[in-house]
């Protein structure tokens, strides 16, 4: 692990309650006033693809321990987390999963129970994860390192021992989505608005919803997403959402992610609950055409040095996280401390491929390729700079050795914490896992 006391909940994939695993359950650990039984560790570690090292359970039980703790602490510090909190959680999971499986019901098919079932045997151990992460961050939110800890830090590092670091590079991107005329997306508009018609003609909205909404985080939930503000949506769906009244449903409009139509179903101040159904918008061949001839056009000009890429990035650029960056893209790993300075290891497979023949200051010709949507785009990639491997430098890398100083101390501040805690929570692990070494800190 990358922090001795972090917290990284695998993503929950099975859960067993077969009448064998509760034959076979028991308490394998108590810490104050919660128990952990053997299933949630054995359900973990078939989440892992059962390890051939067994002692990827002695982590697990380890990771729970620590959960636990925090959670208790937490309730004793009125920490909470807010159900839509836990509804975003499981919903972004729930994304991420049906993406890597193939679809709902490929995932459905897996899991052997519909999302919806999943998702309530979900809530209980997503909220404690929830709430244990918040309890964490607030041990160490006011802690900081200065420059003088950060040089005393690099100073203490063996000549030895001073880490190696990969090939770096920094790397923009100018991203062209492919726009739609009206005539071609008027086929998706007219299938949500036969479907709307057909609801409004009696047919059920939450079974349409599980049928044809292609929103994976609400479609197994009839359509429905928890209470929520004006800005926990984009301002197209507040603007239809807040508008209604409890009931209505609205007529078809248009968001970054397709045409929606949806209920109202309950308003409770400046909250609304709602369903809704999704029809994406997919990309014809002809605005694919276009794009890539607009993706040529900028690509000549910047070649041509009649337009620099910062400003190309920022009137082109269809991508919002990169847009306004001048088109530069952050290292998605270290957003702390906003770096663009990226391992070539952990590039998209796609972007390494355009870059690979680049020198510094050159540009990729626009190629096509698959947004994180699912869709087809156009980018055009600038490599700005490459950094050979090298030995850590304490001028040329004081980000990174910033970053590894505040991860000792905080790292420091919650082992202070946890033997603190340890010292007035009764803890007793099951003989089974007593010869753990990772569980000797508990015992």
């Amino acid at each position: 692990m990358k922090k001795y006391f972090s917290l990284i909940i695998l993503f929950l994939v099975a859960f067993s309650y077969s009448a064998k695993s509760q034959q076979l359950d028991k308490v394998v650990a108590v810490v104050g006033n919660s128990i952990i039984l053997k299933s949630e560790i054995e359900n973990q570690y078939i989440a892992q693809g059962s390890p051939t090292d067994v002692s990827a359970k002695c982590l697990i039980l380890h990771q729970l321990l620590t959960q636990k703790l925090l959670a208790q602490q937490a309730a004793i510090d009125s920490i909470s987390v807010t159900e839509d909190e836990v509804d975003d959680n499981i919903n972004n999971r729930l994304r991420y999963m049906s993406n890597q499986a193939g679809g709902q019901e490929k995932l459905e098919e897996f899991l052997n129970r519909s999302l919806l079932q999943y998702k309530e045997e979900m809530r209980p151990t997503i909220r404690e994860m929830l709430i244990a992460n918040k309890m964490q961050r607030s041990i160490t939110e006011d802690v900081d390192v200065t420059p003088n800890e950060v040089k005393r830090y690099f100073e203490n590092i063996p000549a030895d021992s001073l880490p190696n670091f990969n090939t770096e590079v920094e790397i923009g991107e100018i991203v062209f989505q492919p726009k739609l005329t009206e005539a071609e997306k008027k086929p998706f508009y007219d299938r949500a608005e036969q479907l709307r018609q057909e609801i409004i003609g009696g047919k059920d909205f939450a079974t349409m919803a599980r049928l044809y909404s292609q929103d994976p985080g609400s479609a197994p939930d009839g359509g429905e997403m928890p209470f929520a503000d004006r800005d926990s949506y984009v301002k197209e769906f507040s603007a239809v959402a807040f508008k209604l009244k409890a009931g209505e449903i609205s007529k078809v409009f248009e968001t970054d992610f397709g045409y929606h139509f949806l209920q109202v179903l309950e308003r409770r101040g400046e909250q609304v609950r709602v369903r809704h159904i999704l029809f994406s918008i997919i990309p014809t061949e002809a605005s694919l055409t276009r794009a890539k001839e607009l993706a040529d056009s900028v690509y000549t000009e910047i070649n041509a040095k009649r337009l620099d890429f910062y400003n190309a990035a920022t009137i082109y650029s269809d991508d919002k996280e990169t847009k306004y960056n001048g088109g530069m893209i952050l290292n998605a790993q270290n957003v702390q401390t906003r770096t663009t300075y990226i391992p070539v290891d952990q590039l998209d497979a796609g972007i390494f491929t355009a870059i690979d023949t680049l020198q510094p200051g050159e540009y990729s010709r626009p190629s096509r390729f698959t947004g994180p949507d699912g869709k087809s785009a156009y980018r055009l990639v600038y490599l700005k700079s490459r950094t050979p491997p090298h030995q850590a430098s304490f001028n040329d890398d004081f980000a990174k050795i910033k970053e590894a100083a505040l991860e000792e101390k905080m790292n420091k501040v919650v082992s202070e914490w946890f033997d603190k805690r340890k010292k007035s929570t009764y803890i007793r692990i099951d003989q089974e896992y007593q010869d753990c070494d990772v569980l000797k800190v508990w015992l």
